[in-house]
């Protein structure tokens, strides 16, 4: 059986404490943190807006919260500010993980559906899946869209307006019997069929390649215009190498750093198809239960840019999937580690929400992060398109007609000699024999012609 992992540790900040998932990293406690982009160079984006002009918008935010406080990435990826433009209204980000929990109702009306693929969860895919980390899927959904409380404390996500899509999966480990990837493939068509403009998995399992059917539910996605967000992988998890889905062409794969910026070597993974470097330690979320609790990895990280993305389509409404993605990796903040772009610890490098929202980008025409219609063609040995019949350029010579055919003689008897059998047979025969029965005779008389006069010669006794 393939080999899953949700890609966080967690530590509940109450007296029960919480497993870590699958093999995950050690949950480490949680410490107020330095904003992480403030010892990293600023983004070197453009900064002339397509957006109309920055204005406040009505919304509780109290950055003295003690919990605020903890999310260090609101201020230090500059998503306060890319709060003046929008807060994610009208854009819906789907969930597919172990289920967005009732949290103590501290997401409101933010879930607006759900749906169970696993077959042990309830039929809106709201009741968590599972028995170890079971509250991974609400920690996912706080991070991305919690929604936060009236008074301005309290767990807030990136795109606090955003809407949220519940897809519970029963990783391995849980008593579903439906097959992992199957949950995966049906949970992408139904969160497209149901109105998801962005995608957040965080989740890997391990392998570099995915089953088939994954290409065709991910092309489904990119060709409804969906942004699908990945997380890279964590190295405290047992994850060496980023696996799928992260290895999926088209999907933007989200890879962590710590809070100065630096790729984290516990709480991430690192590999050429990281798009895009987001926070991934120390980190805070709200369980199941509704308690916030701190953890790592990249399923937190993931869920940061798949806010980020939220809040870019509010903004532009116009631009389809690949813009989107592109807008937020040419935003992002090159880091003087980084040997190339894209580099192979940081992508593009680390996010700039604000720069996504409001630069001035220019469009592209392809999704810079893959093809995967064009992968499946070339590695899937898929039917190639159908070519036009070829037609002839030129007119055919004229080929003079062969001349008619001799009619047939009449059949003779088979013991008489044919005029074929004489021409072919018997006269070059008799002309090869006949001198050759001359030779022969004239040979023998001449032989005895010698032999009687050595006769005649010889003396008698």
């Amino acid at each position: 059986m393939t080999r899953l992992r949700m890609l966080s540790g967690i530590a509940v900040l109450t007296a029960m404490a919480a497993s870590a998932i699958l093999g995950a990293a050690p949950a480490v406690a949680v410490t107020p943190a330095t904003a992480f982009a403030d010892t990293v160079p600023q983004s070197n984006a453009a900064t002339e807006a397509e957006t109309p002009e920055p204005t406040p918008l009505p919304i509780p935010d109290d950055p003295s919260d003690p919990v605020r406080a903890k999310e260090y990435w609101l201020d230090g990826a500059k998503i306060r500010d890319a709060w003046r433009v929008t807060r994610g209204k009208g854009v819906t980000i789907a969930v597919l993980d172990t289920g967005i929990g009732e949290a103590g109702g501290v997401f409101g009306n933010a879930v607006k559906d759900g749906k169970d693929m696993s077959g042990v969860g309830t039929a809106d895919g709201r009741t968590p899946v599972g028995v170890i980390n079971r509250g991974h899927g609400t920690l996912v959904a706080s991070v991305a869209a919690a929604p936060g409380k009236p008074d301005g404390t309290g767990m807030i996500g990136v795109a606090p307006r955003a809407n949220l899509l519940s897809i519970s999966l029963g990783f391995p480990g849980t008593s579903s019997t439906v097959p992992f990837s199957e949950q995966v493939a049906e949970g992408m068509k139904w969160a497209v069929d149901n109105g998801a403009d962005v995608i957040n998995l965080s989740f890997t399992t391990n392998t570099l390649d995915w089953d088939p059917s994954w290409d065709k539910a991910f092309l489904y996605a990119f060709e409804h215009d969906v942004v699908v967000i990945v997380a890279a992988g964590n190295r405290d998890s047992g994850t060496s190498i980023i696996g799928a889905p992260a290895t999926i062409p088209g999907v933007l794969t989200v890879g962590g750093v710590d809070q100065t910026g630096m790729a984290s070597r516990g709480a991430s993974t690192q590999g050429i198809t990281i798009g895009i470097m987001a926070p991934s330690e120390s980190l805070v979320g709200i369980a199941a239960d509704g308690q916030i609790v701190g953890w790592d990895g990249t399923s937190g990280a993931a869920p940061i840019v798949a806010g980020a993305a939220a809040l870019v389509r509010a903004a532009h409404p116009d631009l389809d999937a690949a813009n989107v993605i592109n807008r937020l990796i040419k935003t992002a903040v090159p880091v003087p580690e980084m040997g190339e772009t894209p580099d192979p610890l940081y992508g593009y490098g680390l996010l700039d929400v604000n720069a996504a929202v409001t630069a001035s980008v220019p469009k592209v025409d392809a999704n810079p992060m893959g093809d995967l219609k064009e992968w499946a063609r070339v590695y899937r040995r898929a039917d190639a398109p159908e070519e036009a019949e070829p037609q002839p350029t030129a007119s055919p010579d004229a080929v003079p007609p062969l001349p008619p055919a001799e009619p047939p003689t009449e059949a003779g008897s088979p013991l008489l000699p044919t005029a074929e059998s004489l021409r072919y047979g018997t006269l070059p025969l008799l002309a090869l024999t006949v001198p050759g029965i001359l030779v022969a005779l004239g040979v023998t008389a001449a032989a005895r012609r010698i032999r009687m006069e050595r006769g005649r010669r010889t003396p008698t006794p």
